[in-house]
């Protein structure tokens, strides 16, 4: 792909579709004694997920998982379609794009393991953290410097708001 079929095609990106553990998390799963399991998320992610819903622009998760840490931070994140325990990410995908109401030709996925490969193929964009399995990247359109669940989905957010030509008028909403 040339890097004007990219710019094209970050450009089109109305709704962001990320898969969580691995991506939004640094895909550890931890376990206290009395079987509570809890995440770690990176809050500048958090901010960009903020400023890229400011910019009028959708976002969703579709995670194989779930949990109440991250039914937790959905909540504190404003992310209002969630699906969890996907087992088939291309149909949770579609179907996430669906409830958000933009066409799949006009969605961004990010995600970071095999199970994410069937996703990002119909995905205008296909994103991947510096850390994700070696196929996913080979699939990606565009490879974060950032690992999962250290920035990587604000780095990424950050390349389509100043691709799309949005980034300025992010940074005034938040400095006002």
């Amino acid at each position: 792909m040339t890097a004007s079929d990219l710019t094209d095609r970050l450009r089109r990106v109305r709704a962001l579709v990320l898969d969580v553990d691995g991506t939004l998390t640094d895909g550890s799963i931890l376990i206290d004694d009395l079987g509570h399991e809890t995440k770690r998320f990176d809050v500048r992610d958090g901010f960009g997920l903020e400023l890229w819903r400011r910019m009028g622009l959708s976002v969703a998760v579709v995670t194989g998982r779930r949990g109440l840490a991250l039914d937790h931070r959905l909540r504190e994140l404003k992310i209002t379609v969630a699906l969890s325990a996907v087992t088939d990410k291309a149909r949770g995908f579609a179907d996430a794009a669906a409830q958000l109401g933009v066409p799949v030709e006009s969605c961004a996925f990010m995600g970071d393991d095999l199970p994410d490969l069937a996703a990002m193929r119909l995905a205008a964009v296909a994103c991947a953290p510096a850390d994700a399995a070696a196929e996913v990247c080979a699939a990606a359109h565009v490879v974060t410097r950032a690992r999962g669940g250290y920035g990587a989905v604000r780095e990424f957010i950050e390349m389509m708001l100043k691709t799309q030509g949005k980034w300025d008028e992010a940074l005034r909403v938040v400095l006002h």
